[in-house]
């Protein structure tokens, strides 16, 4: 096994790394831990938080890529495969390997159209059976029923079961941590008591782990959301799509940031010629047509791709290069909006009392900038973020709609959106795949927008807490 670390790896990894440094730094600064405890005082966005985790979770496991080892020959040099895979590749082999001929619906074992064959000697058009789904089943039309009901049963059991251990392990950490008895603290917990909502984030895990435990169960006899033209099992396909996602939302946000915030917070404090010149600036680029400028720079850069292939020797490397590159455009285009709001914003901050008293004491205007307005702005950055956040996955799907987002073999929402459009207008229509990238999108989107509004209400210096 050969470990290979792709350009989005780097960003994914560099975010956790600074994600852990950020809370290392907020334990340590009593001020930052109050405010972000009281984030996590709202039962929902705590739960959508627990909900964040675990995609977070899915999008660092498929960003650990490694290319397989090949068997050599006695003597010869170890040979790698030209397919790169992750660990979520392996963990999900037996999805990714099952490919079927064509359509199938959700926990079918059927193909979803007829195909011709020859049954005793004469022409017919029969409903195939699937090759990697429901082929234990005996009689089909009698033993699919049950055994779809038998599976859900102890996918569900297995799930409770994980998720009593989870309260299990809590109840005792709590019990040697404040000295009480287990009875007492499962009391405490069943009655909610407590600063945090302890009992809404482990009735989350629950529901997660139910969900799951189900979707895995069913996952080991059948297409749990179906599968596409070519035959992918779709479950495998959306789960890949979160790390898209994930990826295009949080790069692009680091790209989008600190352009906005600098420019916006210079321009309403400094004002003069400075905000002039920034106005202009922010103004030339939303007069640009959006979809126009992207597409120009991503055929440029899709030509640099094809002409310097000895940088890019796979086919992975070649779609997350491009992936890479318009996350960039992305947070280049994007920031005009979030530079507008904070500069108005800092402009009446900057005739506060505070402000002017700093002004007064002769404090430099870069630790007015980053010490008294920045903080006080962080709430429109941390929410407007969030928001953007959710748009950038959506203009994703606008992007691959006209052909100028990700790779096409690249597994994403908007790509199983685009797929979906046509599927819709066939007849009879295939509704799963829309149905399936709809439900883990908005999933994702509504958890994003749940813990952005707690992180808000936390930031924000004018915000009253009872």
């Amino acid at each position: 096994m050969k470990i290979v670390t792709l350009w989005t790896d780097w960003v994914v990894f560099f975010v956790l790394a600074a994600l852990c440094t950020y809370i290392w730094r907020v334990a340590r600064t009593p001020h930052l831990a109050v405010t972000w405890r009281k984030a996590f005082l709202s039962a929902p966005g705590s739960a959508a938080a627990t909900v964040l985790a675990m995609f977070v979770a899915i999008g660092v496991i498929d960003s650990l890529h490694y290319r397989p080892l090949l068997e050599a020959a006695p003597g010869k040099e170890a040979v790698y495969a030209p397919e790169t895979l992750s660990l979520l590749d392996h963990l999900l082999a037996a999805q990714r390997e099952g490919k079927e001929r064509s359509y199938s619906a959700p926990l079918a074992y059927v193909a979803f159209e007829k195909e011709a064959v020859i049954v005793n000697g004469e022409p017919r058009r029969e409903y195939q059976r699937l090759a990697h789904a429901g082929n234990h089943l005996q009689v089909p039309e009698q033993d699919w029923a049950g055994d779809i009901s038998r599976r859900c049963l102890v996918g569900a059991v297995l799930g409770l079961l994980l998720a009593a251990l989870v309260v299990a392990a809590y109840l005792l950490l709590v019990s040697r941590r404040q000295q009480i008895e287990l009875g007492l603290a499962w009391q405490r917990l069943r009655r909610g008591e407590g600063r945090y909502p302890v009992r809404t984030v482990l009735a989350t895990v629950a529901v997660l782990c139910l969900l799951w435990g189900v979707v895995a169960q069913l996952a080991g006899g059948y297409h749990v959301f179906g599968t596409d033209r070519v035959g992918n099992d779709l479950l495998y396909v959306v789960l890949k799509s979160l790390r898209t996602a994930l990826v295009i939302g949080t790069m692009s946000t680091l790209v989008t940031m600190p352009i906005a915030v600098g420019l916006g917070i210079m321009a309403g404090y400094l004002r003069g010629w400075v905000d002039e010149v920034i106005q202009y600036l922010y103004t030339v680029i939303n007069s640009i047509p959006y979809v126009l400028l992207i597409a120009a720079t991503v055929l440029i850069l899709m030509v640099f791709i094809e002409n310097n292939g000895d940088l890019f020797p796979t086919s992975a490397q070649r779609t997350d290069a491009r992936l890479f590159f318009l996350c960039v455009i992305l947070g280049m285009t994007s920031w005009t909006d979030l530079c507008r709001l904070i500069r108005g914003e800092v402009i009446k901050l900057r005739e506060a009392e505070y402000i002017q008293a700093a002004q007064a004491f002769g404090v430099s205007t870069w630790r007015i900038l980053s010490v008294h307005l920045l903080p006080n702005v962080m709430h429109l950055i941390l929410i407007s973020l969030v928001i953007n956040f959710s748009g950038l996955v959506l203009a994703e799907a606008v992007l691959s709609y006209v052909g100028i987002g990700v790779d096409p073999s690249m597994q994403s929402f908007g790509t199983l959106i685009n797929t979906a459009r046509l599927e819709l207008s066939r007849e009879p229509a295939v509704w799963w795949t829309l149905a399936t990238a709809f439900v883990f999108m908005f999933s994702l989107v509504l958890s994003a927008n749940l813990f952005s509004d707690a992180i808000r209400d936390a930031f924000d210096p004018r915000a009253i807490h009872k």
